[in-house]
């Protein structure tokens, strides 16, 4: 993805945080299917770069990147879910979100667009009983045909997970 695509959905990501408070999505890919966080959460859309690896963190924790002075946990959301590892390409990118207060990227395979979903055109998450955990689904959006994973981008960590996270950006 080119530098001004990221920049035009950076942009886009703004504009529509401020013009609605809910319903609007930053879709992405990961492992070829649709998810969608919600605007308000996201800060900035960067390309792949170096991250600094952090010694005896899970191993989705990719590590911390320097961005613009500031140290930023980073996360790589393929393998929180479990998903396979996939190489980093020119599509992968890196989502700088804040999730209660902490700065935090995912790093996810594409981006895709910002989505405005109504309401009424998202389903509750399902449940797939007690030992899957979908606390982190917000709910199912559908666009058209094809249907988004929304994430609650405040739940994909535990809390547990999210105080190692906020200890190494602090160290």
């Amino acid at each position: 993805m080119s530098v001004r695509k990221k920049d035009e959905l950076t942009e886009a990501v703004k504009k529509a945080a401020k013009d609605i408070e809910g319903g609007k999505f930053l879709s992405f890919l990961l492992n070829n299917e649709e998810y969608g966080v919600d605007v308000l959460n996201v800060r900035e859309i960067i390309g792949m770069i170096d991250v600094t690896s952090v010694p005896q963190t899970p191993v989705y924790v990719k590590g911390v990147i320097n961005l613009r002075g500031k140290v930023i946990p980073v996360i790589d959301l393929r393998l929180r879910f479990g998903l396979e590892e996939a190489e980093y390409d020119e599509e992968t990118c890196i989502i700088v979100v804040d999730v209660a207060g902490l700065l935090m990227g995912i790093i996810i395979d594409t981006v895709l667009e910002v989505l405005d979903i109504p309401a009424a055109e998202i389903e509750a998450a399902p449940k797939f009983g007690t030992k899957v955990n979908t606390d982190y689904i917000l709910g199912m959006g559908k666009v058209g045909d094809k249907v988004n994973m929304l994430l609650d981008i405040t739940k994909v960590l535990t809390s547990e997970e999210l105080m190692m996270v906020e200890n190494i950006q602090n160290s």
